[in-house]
């Protein structure tokens, strides 16, 4: 108990909150472009850019390690554009070829970093699963205060984000451009994805922007209620995910994270009210008895 009156906890719990507040939000935008193997693919190649960065600089600076972690995402952004653009090469499987050779690549770098010498390579393994009890107070700040502004960069522009997921040619009337509207979506997945990736790790980053949406889409139909419910799983997960974590010695934080997200990922599949198992079939029995009943209505008037 004591460990959760600490403010090392407060401070991380706030900031996995947020940071799942806008996962959940951004990967609504992912779910809806039909993009959400581009989360995976891009989390897992900010890998090499984290290598990258501490090679050259030899510090474990957050604000050095994610902006490798950027650069080296948003290259793979680009090559997934670029290979989708100028070949027969479908989307799916280009974010497939990116994910695995990036981080292909960054495990290489990975094992060249703890085979150098110098003890300031300690903590850097975490970025695969993550460790956010790991990170320092001036981590946990930019963590958070980049976490808001994608909250608040998706909240204002919701209106845009509107057009530009589901009526581009409208968008296109009212001078709303498509391109901008598209880079702009993918800086702030890339955003997302590295200011988590210590948190949260390079291999499971994903699934804080797929399975928030998803959850939601048992809910509800309506585009401003799913990512409402969206970032509500989103910042559930993050804040669960951390609590249980450090309920033991060097617990990862991300794997927590990801089977909170995952229980209530179960109970929508079960129980929501849009195309949920077990909602589904008492609506498929209702329907069957009215049917039964009827079929006898109908042979009692008939004799």
């Amino acid at each position: 108990m004591s460990i959760l009156l600490s403010s090392n906890f407060q401070w991380v719990f706030f900031s996995t909150l947020i940071l799942g507040i806008a996962s959940g939000l951004i990967g609504c935008l992912a779910y809806f472009k039909k993009q959400s193997l581009m989360s995976d693919a891009l989390s897992h190649a900010a890998l090499p850019g984290v290598m990258i960065a501490f090679l050259l600089f030899q510090e474990k600076s957050f604000l050095m390690l994610i902006t490798g972690a950027y650069i080296s995402a948003f290259i793979g952004a680009l090559f997934i554009n670029l290979i989708k653009s100028t070949t027969r090469i479908k989307e799916d499987s280009a974010m497939g070829i990116v994910l695995a050779v990036f981080f292909g690549g960054g495990i290489v770098l990975l094992t060249i970093v703890n085979r150098s010498s110098g003890g300031n390579k300690a903590g850097l393994d975490q970025f695969i699963f993550g460790q956010a009890a790991s990170m320092i107070g001036s981590d946990v700040l930019m963590m958070t205060i980049l976490a808001l502004l994608v909250t608040v960069v998706v909240i204002v522009a919701f209106k845009e984000w509107k057009l530009f997921l589901f009526d581009p040619h409208f968008a296109k009337g009212l001078n709303l451009s498509m391109t901008t509207m598209n880079g702009l979506y993918i800086i702030l997945l890339v955003l997302t994805i590295v200011i988590g990736i210590q948190a949260v790790g390079v291999i499971l980053m994903s699934a804080l922007l797929i399975i928030p949406p998803v959850s939601a889409r048992y809910w509800t139909h309506s585009f401003k209620r799913m990512m409402i419910l969206s970032a509500i799983f989103g910042g559930l997960g993050g804040a669960i995910g951390t609590t249980i974590s450090t309920q033991g010695a060097s617990w990862p934080t991300g794997p927590f994270i990801v089977l909170t997200l995952g229980s209530i990922f179960l109970v929508s599949l079960l129980f929501g009210n849009k195309k949920g198992l077990i909602v589904e079939w008492i609506l498929f029995r209702n329907k069957q008895n009215e049917l039964e009943q009827n079929s006898s209505l109908v042979r009692e008037g008939n004799s």
